[in-house]
């Protein structure tokens, strides 16, 4: 594992320990504070970025076992200056409390309208699973992902 492309970035990794979760790598080396610190277990989602697409824990994903992929986070969700469909819709229907799992909430749900552009009730519910939010805005966030679908939110 020598680079690794970030929100479109290539960064060189090979002065990490390879063994260091990526999580740490994105908050302490490259300043990307977006995802989270939880539960360090892969049970809450606070940190959840996007692999090659497809959503991961990035506390419990070695740096290691990434080379050469993809990582996107919640800064690279937007795109040319707009915010993706789903972070306007947190914003649009007040889901944050506290805020801190509302990044992981994001990027799983972003997975989801890409798989699935128009996910029922059901199927958020499935895919949310995990990512859990203390404040307890669950109804608020399923409302932002139907918003977010109804927008084209798998952009």
């Amino acid at each position: 594992m020598a680079t690794v492309t970030i929100n479109g970035t290539v960064h060189d990794l090979s002065q990490i320990d390879p063994s260091t979760p990526l999580l740490w790598v994105l908050r302490d080396n490259l300043d990307l504070v977006g995802a989270k610190y939880g539960c360090g277990i892969a049970q809450c989602g606070a940190c959840t970025v996007h692999l090659n697409g497809q959503p991961i824990r990035a506390c419990s994903t070695p740096v290691g076992s990434i080379g050469g992929q993809t990582i996107t986070t919640i800064e690279g969700l937007a795109q040319d200056g707009k915010l993706h469909p789903l972070q306007q819709a947190w914003i649009d229907n007040d889901v944050a409390q506290c805020g801190y799992c509302q990044a992981g909430q994001i990027m799983t749900a972003a997975a989801l309208l890409k798989r699935k552009p128009k996910p029922t009730d059901a199927e958020i519910d499935d895919a949310m699973t995990g990512n859990l939010c203390r404040c307890g805005t669950y109804v608020r966030i399923r409302k932002a992902i139907h918003d977010a679908a109804d927008k084209g939110g798998a952009a």
